[in-house]
């Protein structure tokens, strides 16, 4: 987003992530999810869902891109793409060409692209429009997210605040229950000492016969630090190595944590990338989390888009496709599914200046081993249009319901308010 970020978001919303914090969230440390996956691993089977946020409105039309259409062409004369450029998805549709790594899911079968997905009468504001996305209440203000609804229905157990985490330092509201909350992970550098400090440190969680009740604390919570380290170090280390330098979400140099987010940004890969690194590492460390939330900002294009998205879409790219290629090589690869939405596409027709303005439907992804690859409900008209908006054809609430039924065995009218149909992607 240029203007809109995510903490504006969180503190304009109905709920805010200190409000969430007050009915049950808390701000997790690695000790604390050692320890849990330890004592209470996250057994085999249990589906998990990765929901990935790109927040400022995503331009669906140059991501899933028709190409071959020439009202296309003509709504975007210097803004759209040539048939020749886009990765092929048949029926006349093609990936934005910075999404190698998903075209590559695409043609596995691994990803589902649910087409036009909105809802009736659709809000041109950021904050309004997130909200309804984030609370599944397009018609009344939500007051509670609608995985924090689903995080209500679950066991209270000491378990229940780390069944659903998001990363970075705010929780967002689709996390916030009525009755209780999800988890915050803060980011940001994890070092431990090398060489003879690095030694003697851990020679301090070495047991020993002689220790006190509390020597022997300390040395356990010593030993558990060198283990955390090793289970999540590498994914808490900027990719790049440690030399300070790093990337924002669009590429340029930046400082190591965003100031409004908390979230250090990883070089190279870019934020998402050390997201999905960590998620990826709990996912195999058995943590008993069955939703990760994820995010990348910046998606608000209204002037110079085809750099900006290209370089953004190519990081949700190869985080994704890095993030699946780690899945499916591990135990879990059947009961992980991603997806990725963003809270509203951009009108058809292109700006004055080489953008787009707040539209409407957009796509939304899903990638898993267990994901039905394929295209998902009808692709949106681009001259049968809605005051120069693409008319929605799909609930964004049918995709929440597949994934509560499907993904996480819930009871997706309680948490809905409604019935939804589900979709076939699941």
């Amino acid at each position: 987003m240029d203007t809109l970020t995510r903490r504006k978001f969180l503190l304009a919303s109905g709920v805010t992530g200190a409000a969430a914090l007050a009915v049950g969230g808390a701000a997790l440390t690695w000790d604390t999810l050692h320890r849990a996956a330890a004592s209470d691993p996250l057994p085999p089977g249990q589906g998990i869902l990765v929901l990935l946020t790109m927040y400022g409105g995503n331009d669906g039309l140059n991501t899933v891109i028709p190409a071959a259409d020439p009202a296309y062409q003509k709504a975007r004369p210097d803004l759209a793409y040539q048939p020749q450029e886009v990765l092929d998805l048949g029926g006349g549709l093609g990936l934005n060409p910075s999404m190698g790594a998903m075209h590559d899911l695409w043609k596995s079968g691994k990803l589902a692209i649910v087409r036009g997905v909105g809802y009736p009468q659709p809000n041109h504001s950021h904050f309004v429009s997130m909200d309804i996305w984030q609370t599944a209440s397009p018609t009344d203000p939500g007051t509670s997210g609608w995985l924090g609804r689903w995080l209500d229905a679950q066991p209270d157990d000491k378990l229940r605040a780390l069944r659903a985490v998001s990363l970075g330092g705010v929780l967002p509201p689709l996390l916030a229950g009525v009755n209780t909350a999800g988890s915050a992970l803060p980011l940001g550098r994890f070092h431990l000492p090398k060489g003879a400090a690095g030694t003697a440190l851990q020679a301090l969680g070495d047991p020993s016969a002689q220790d006190c009740p509390n020597a022997a604390y300390a040395a356990r919570d010593t030993a558990d630090l060198f283990t955390v380290a090793g289970a999540f170090g590498s994914s808490l280390t900027p990719a790049g190595g440690s030399s300070g330098a790093s990337r924002s979400a669009t590429g340029s140099p930046t400082a190591s944590a965003s100031p409004s987010t908390g979230t250090t940004k990883a070089a190279g890969g870019g934020a998402l990338a050390q997201q999905l690194d960590i998620v990826a590492s709990c996912i195999e460390s058995a943590v008993p989390t069955r939703v990760y939330a994820v995010s990348l900002g910046g998606f608000d294009t209204h002037s110079a888009e085809k750099g900006t998205q290209g370089t953004l879409l190519g990081q949700v790219s190869d985080a994704i496709g890095a993030f699946q290629q780690r899945i499916s090589a591990g135990t879990r690869a059947n009961d992980v599914v991603l997806v990725a939405y963003s809270e509203f596409g951009r009108r058809v027709a292109a700006n004055a200046n080489d953008g787009t303005d707040h539209g409407t439907a957009g796509p939304v992804f899903a990638v898993g081993e267990s994901v039905r690859g394929g295209f998902v409900g009808e692709q949106p008209s681009l001259t049968d249009l809605d005051a120069g908006d693409l008319k929605f054809h799909t609930d964004f609430r049918s995709v929440y319901a597949t994934v509560l039924e499907r993904a996480l065995g819930a009871d997706s009218a309680a948490v809905l308010g409604g019935s939804f149909p589900t979709l076939p992607f699941l």
